[in-house]
C-alpha cells in the first residue's frame, strides 16, 4: 500500500470553531499520521501522513472541517512521507 504525506494550508474562518480538534479527531478515526496548527495569518496548517487513500480522505474533509468552519481555500502540496507518528494539535 502505497504512503503520502499531504501539506494542507486551509483559509477561511478556520480559527476558533473547533477546526483543530475536529480534524484531530478526523484523522484519528481515519488512522492518519501528522498534525495541525493555527497559523498567525488566520489560516490552519496541516500534514497528514498514511495510504493514499486515507491522506485523501483527509484533505477532502479540510475542505469542509468543523461544523462551525467557513472554508474559503485548500492549497495542498503533496510531499515524501517523513514516519510522523500519531496526530497532534500543534500550538
Amino acid at each position: 500500500m502505497a504512503h503520502t504525506r499531504a501539506h494542507v494550508f486551509v483559509s477561511g474562518r478556520v480559527q476558533g470553531v473547533y477546526y483543530r480538534a475536529t480534524t484531530r479527531e478526523r484523522a484519528q478515526d481515519q488512522g492518519v499520521n501528522g498534525w495541525v496548527r493555527n497559523l498567525d495569518d488566520g489560516r490552519v496548517e496541516a500534514v497528514f501522513e498514511g495510504p493514499d487513500a486515507d491522506v485523501e480522505a483527509m484533505v477532502e474533509f479540510c475542505h469542509e472541517g468543523s461544523e462551525r468552519a467557513n472554508v474559503t481555500d485548500v492549497e495542498v502540496e503533496y510531499e515524501d512521507p517523513e514516519g510522523v507518528d500519531g496526530f497532534e494539535v500543534r500550538w
